[in-house]
């Protein structure tokens, strides 16, 4: 099919097509796609795994940032539940395009992320506020780890708190890289993340309290957050982690979400 359109793949877009049919169904079964699901998919390449979609979803929209395969995919997505948007995904507005696809319905995203752009194109789903069930995606498989990494973990960081913030994140399983045309240099795996819906809180300074951290993973707590860009003094951290219940010793990576929370709340109180 490729060799049919004159297709050239171009390693800046990072394109690796999964060819591997049982692996799709594998994503698609994970992703729990019935025939109510709406669903967005980002990058569908050839279409391999939008045509299992198709087989199970109510309404299939992919977004599609090569122009390239315009023609090729007049014929291999010439379905009639499925429609291809041809841009760069990070540049739509998701807000309007899932409106004037799916109204007010929810949807969920499943995709073969390019490895180049993973983050910023989970953290553009999350922050959206659009009415997203879930996300379903091959990445990296050290990304994978880092979104789905527990507390205590070499995984852990900053990446891993914001998605635990937002959603709950299973690592589903690894996937070879035999699987793919060209074969990328490393293995992938998939990971699914449900929405949660939690309370209103300072989220921004959350987040800048984690990366602050994060700073110096080796470095206890107290050194690690002196050490940042907080602007608080050196007894104002003491007193915020001890309102905490947090050991000044500790390091980052034994923090769990709720203690970043309580952490967050507390530094309000001290400044």
């Amino acid at each position: 099919m490729l060799s049919k359109y004159g297709f050239r793949f171009t390693k800046s877009l990072g394109q690796n097509f999964l060819i591997d049919g049982n692996i799709v169904r594998k994503i698609v079964d994970v992703a729990e796609i019935s025939e109510e699901d709406n669903v967005v998919e980002i990058g569908p390449g050839v279409g391999t795994l939008t045509e299992e979609l198709a087989l199970r979803a109510k309404k299939v929209v992919a977004v599609e940032i090569d122009e390239k395969l315009r023609e090729l995919h007049k014929e291999t997505l010439n379905i009639e539940n499925v429609k291809v948007i041809y841009g760069d995904f990070l540049d739509l507005d998701l807000k309007k395009l899932t409106k004037e696809e799916f109204g007010d319905e929810d949807f969920k995203v499943v995709a073969n992320l390019p490895y180049y752009v993973t983050t910023p194109i989970i953290e553009k789903l999350i922050l959206a506020k659009v009415n997203l069930i879930s996300i379903t995606v091959m990445v990296q498989r050290e990304v994978a780890k880092r979104l789905s990494a527990e507390p205590g973990s070499k995984d852990y960081g900053s990446l891993s708190v914001f998605i635990n913030y937002y959603t709950d994140c299973k690592y589903k399983f690894q996937v070879p890289s035999s699987v793919f045309m060209p074969k990328p240099n490393v293995d992938s795996a998939v990971v699914n993340l449900k929405m949660i819906n939690r309370e209103e809180i300072d989220t921004e300074f959350l987040f800048k309290v984690v990366r602050a951290s994060f700073n110096t993973r080796r470095k206890t707590i107290l050194n690690s957050l002196s050490n940042s860009k907080l602007n608080y003094t050196k007894e104002e951290i003491k007193r915020a982690l001890e309102l905490s219940g947090i050991d000044e010793r500790r390091r980052a990576e034994t923090l769990k979400l709720e203690e970043f929370i309580i952490l967050s709340v507390n530094f309000k109180s001290v400044g």
